[in-house]
């Protein structure tokens, strides 16, 4: 069983950087995408990015422009680079790995908190 950890969280000040690495125990060329995910308290969990395993990605529209999403296979390891962190960003961010028959894997969380 391929287990995912992250790292990488943190307390930022507006404005600011993170870079979140999501590593795995084994390939994540096997796993047909990796996502990110992010529950705010009281909110629902919600997609932040996701890369396929063609390399594709795509965002949601609250972190367009200011979040990457990448991943080195060779490392087995996804990052999320997330710029211009706003306050809103603050919440506790999920690795994800999508298997081909659609089931996921789950990390255990990173908490980034945007504040100043």
């Amino acid at each position: 069983q391929v287990q995912l950890v992250e790292s990488g969280g943190g307390v930022v000040q507006p404005g600011g950087s993170l870079r979140l690495s999501c590593s795995a125990s084994g390939r994540i060329s096997s796993f047909r995408a990796m996502q990110w995910y992010r529950q705010a308290p009281g909110k629902e969990r919600e997609l932040v990015a996701i890369i396929t395993s063609s390399g594709s990605t795509s965002y949601a529209d609250s972190v367009k422009g200011r979040f990457t999403i990448s991943s080195d296979s060779n490392e087995n390891t996804v990052y999320l680079q997330m710029n211009t962190l706003k306050p809103e960003d603050t919440a506790v961010y999920f690795c994800s790995a999508q298997r081909v028959d659609a089931s996921s894997l789950w990390g255990q969380g990173t908490q980034v908190t945007v504040s100043s």
